[in-house]
């Protein structure tokens, strides 16, 4: 699974941790995220966001 970086601020969301604190368990592929989650650094939503190479 593909870690996605935050364009805005730089936060990378790694599928292996996902967000606890923003109700996305361990092990969710970023696809799989739910559309309407943000950055939990910045606020910015899902689209913001680039796969890192």
């Amino acid at each position: 699974m593909k870690k996605y970086v935050c364009d805005a601020c730089g936060y990378v969301y790694d599928p292996q941790i996902g967000d606890p604190d923003g109700g996305v368990a361990a092990g969710t592929a970023f696809e799989d995220v739910p559309d309407d989650w943000v950055c939990p650094d910045c606020g910015v939503g899902k689209d913001q966001f680039s796969p890192v190479d």
